[in-house]
């Protein structure tokens, strides 16, 4: 295979990347985007030139208007879809905000309506089904010191 063959079939996702954040209960921050149907985590595209940690803290910021530490990576999906192709979208962990970093929320009024933080079991009805596994699976990845690996927001059968 030459090298622009081989150039051509290598895969060009597009990266996004997003922080989960919580409460002292536990709950989980959701945005309502202005451009969406559906709550969202706090985040977004990955640009030229800059990390999938990067773009988190600059979304988070422009989102929220607040520039808390992230922490470890929870979560990696393989997420393609049919409109817009490959997706590799990379969720961190954004902590616990305390009430005066709450307080401290900016909501970038053209992009973000509202944000409110939600228990795990309403998620179902707030957003889709392949970001509440996702979600799901980085509270998980969260509580055990780890880092999942999913595709569609599933995690895949091991290859034998």
């Amino acid at each position: 295979m030459s090298e622009n063959e081989h150039e051509a079939k290598m895969a060009r996702p597009r990266m996004a990347a997003g922080a989960l954040f919580f409460d002292d209960a536990d709950r989980i921050l959701l945005v309502e985007p202005s451009y969406k149907d559906y709550r969202d985590i706090p985040g977004g595209y990955v640009e030229q030139g800059e990390s999938p940690l990067q773009a988190c803290v600059r979304e988070v910021h422009e989102e929220l208007g607040i520039k808390p530490a992230i922490g470890h990576l929870l979560v990696v999906d393989w997420a393609p879809n049919p409109g817009e192709g490959d997706k590799v979208l990379y969720l961190f962990d954004g902590g616990r905000l305390t009430a005066d970093e709450c307080q401290h929320i900016a909501l970038q009024a053209n992009e973000v309506r509202s944000y409110a933080f939600h228990d795990a079991g309403e998620l179902s009805a707030l957003t889709i089904p392949r970001l509440v596994r996702r979600i799901t699976a980085g509270i998980e990845a969260r509580a055990n010191g780890m880092t999942a690996y999913l595709e569609h927001g599933t995690a895949p059968e091991t290859a034998s």
